[in-house]
């Protein structure tokens, strides 16, 4: 590899950061069944740690993604734990997620629920939500809903697009200068006859009602199978309007699968249609990374570093397609030689080009085997297997 290359991933690799999520590394699975893990983290306390030893490892990290009524039950009482567990662990508070699916209540929706005083206590949870974000100094709010129906007739479509636009509008202004309200969108589950926020126009649309610091979510398993991601991509960033990314991989729908297990050329052209617009523009994109997994049957240590070195690989190939020579093969409809570009940089081995950036940053050249022989995952699963053991009977 040319030394020009080599200095191409380093830059990619200074401006990469990606967040984990706190519930990655708790008990949680599918929604049929868990099979509890010895070592999953059991408190707040210490998600915070085993995102710290991914971040210590990996150095790309920096943040922690919450989930309000699994990480802050008692909502901004819990503001000064999550300082000190954040100081404690070198790991800082990410985006701030509400929960508007949980509880019985939500049965029938949140924003889009026909009961006034249901709709009225979820936009009350989003407001306590983001002072909580505003107290932890984090900057996005991420909002996903699972409000839609199973049946035709049962809800008045039209109806729930207004009260869904209201909400959000009044949410919007709960925000603080600089805070950022991020719209997710699902097609299906667990409503399979229609979603309120089905897709990116709907949830542009919605974003745009809302105010000029609400942005999309992408999350990438929310899409029918193939789908053309990088399209949806390119289009919201052509309008300012992509806030962020769930990163997960699938086969069928949303799997919460490790990035790139299944479909790794994908992920590598969802970053190109990124950088493209970035060499383009002559400005870094404003996108908030984060890593939406949750894991049945892998470690939940070990698939979050291996989701954030397989990121940081896909990052870096598409760090490699040379733009200028992509344009001028666009504008004269030199398709193979255009197609040859990427297909060229996601052949590249970056690998030993990352260990070398890893290696000026005092990391671990190898953050997985470091992970093994640290003898950190035998010392949490002897602390936590019997609080875990002990916990069987409730995830039955």
């Amino acid at each position: 590899m040319g030394v020009r290359q080599s200095e191409k991933i380093f830059d990619a690799l200074e401006s990469f950061r990606i967040e984990l999520p706190s519930w990655g590394f708790a008990n949680t699975g599918t929604r049929f069944g868990k099979f509890i893990q010895p070592a999953a983290a059991t408190t707040t306390e210490e998600k915070f740690s085993d995102a710290g030893q991914v971040h210590l490892l990996t150095g790309v990290c920096p943040t922690v993604a919450l989930h309000v009524l699994w990480d802050c039950p008692d909502g901004v009482r819990n503001t000064a734990d999550i300082k000190k567990f954040a100081d404690r662990y070198g790991v800082l508070p990410g985006s701030i997620n509400p929960n508007l699916f949980q509880d019985q209540e939500y049965k029938f929706g949140s924003f889009g629920n026909p009961d006034l005083a249901i709709r009225q206590r979820a936009l009350q949870h989003t407001k306590d939500s983001i002072e909580l974000a505003r107290r932890l100094h984090s900057r996005d709010v991420s909002m996903w809903f699972a409000d839609g129906s199973n049946y035709p007739g049962t809800a008045n479509i039209r109806q729930r697009k207004q009260w869904f636009t209201e909400a959000l509008k009044e949410s919007h202004q709960a925000l603080s200068p600089g805070q950022r309200l991020l719209v997710e969108y699902k097609p299906f589950e667990p409503a399979f006859y229609h979603t309120d926020i089905a897709d990116w126009g709907m949830s542009l649309l919605l974003s745009r009602a809302a105010g000029p610091q609400a942005r999309v979510l992408v999350d990438t398993g929310h899409h029918y199978a193939a789908q053309n991601i990088e399209q949806i991509v390119a289009w919201l960033l052509s309008e300012d309007m992509l806030g962020g990314f769930h990163f997960n991989d699938r086969r069928y729908a949303d799997d919460d699968l490790t990035i790139g297990s299944i479909d790794p050329y994908q992920v590598f052209r969802i970053f190109h249609e990124i950088r493209h617009f970035e060499w383009e523009t002559g400005k870094q994109a404003d996108i908030a990374y984060m890593v939406d997994q949750s894991h049945n049957l892998k470690g939940k240590i070990e698939a979050m570093i291996q989701t954030v070195t397989v990121a940081q690989e896909l990052f870096s190939k598409a760090a490699l397609v040379d733009g200028r020579e992509l344009a001028t093969a666009q504008k004269d409809c030199d398709l193979v030689r255009a197609e040859s570009l990427l297909q060229d940089a996601f052949a590249t081995d970056v690998r030993p080009v990352i260990q070398e950036w890893r290696g000026s940053k005092g990391l671990p050249k190898n953050p997985m085997e470091a992970f093994r022989q640290s003898g950190y995952l035998e010392r949490i699963t002897k602390d936590r297997a019997a609080r875990n053991s002990r916990n069987i009977s409730s995830y039955a």
